[in-house]
């Protein structure tokens, strides 16, 4: 799929198996739907929808559903190498004080203080950088576009996770 070839990721999967669930390694967007093409032409019918698929893994399809518990988050779509515009009315709607920022998908928790937490997200000179290092690392990958997010701390409990099917919570990790 990272190389274009849908029709060689699907290869190895039967033909004819009828409808399946995908269990594998995140993937893009765009990569989910032309697997989903490339199987259903092999007579396999993936059961999360390609746009229901992006709709759950991309920020701004689910973030309305959850906005009373998730940190307010505002979003731009944004393409690698290009400008990110105007950051300062991007974040117009949030609060001053600490953010996040990531794409659509990920964040660069790892490289924290580089690419991830801005102190202030109405310090535009601060956040300006903290943007331009996540794009310059995720490069190509960059999921959708730019979103910063209210920083939010955990009560000490950690974070869950949780797994959706038709509606309902399947699983709590």
């Amino acid at each position: 799929l990272r190389r274009g070839d849908p029709e060689a990721a699907a290869r190895a999967v039967p033909h004819d198996l009828g409808p399946v669930w995908y269990r594998g390694w995140m993937m893009t967007s765009a990569e989910y739907a032309a697997l989903a093409a490339a199987l259903k032409r092999r007579g396999t019918l993936l059961l999360t929808h390609p746009d229901d698929y992006q709709r759950a893994h991309e920020l701004p399809g689910w973030h309305d559903t959850f906005a009373g518990l998730t940190p307010h988050s505002v979003w731009r779509p944004v393409s690698p190498g290009d400008d990110p515009g105007d950051l300062g009315e991007l974040v117009r709607p949030l609060h001053g004080g600490p953010g996040v920022v990531k794409d659509y998908v990920k964040s660069r928790k790892h490289e924290w203080n580089e690419a991830c937490f801005v102190p202030d997200v109405k310090n535009l000179t601060l956040l300006r950088g903290v943007v331009a290092k996540m794009m310059a690392l995720q490069d190509e990958f960059l999921a959708g576009g730019i979103v910063v997010r209210e920083f939010e701390p955990y009560d000490g409990e950690g974070e869950a996770r949780v797994w959706w099917v038709d509606g309902e919570p399947a699983l709590v990790g």
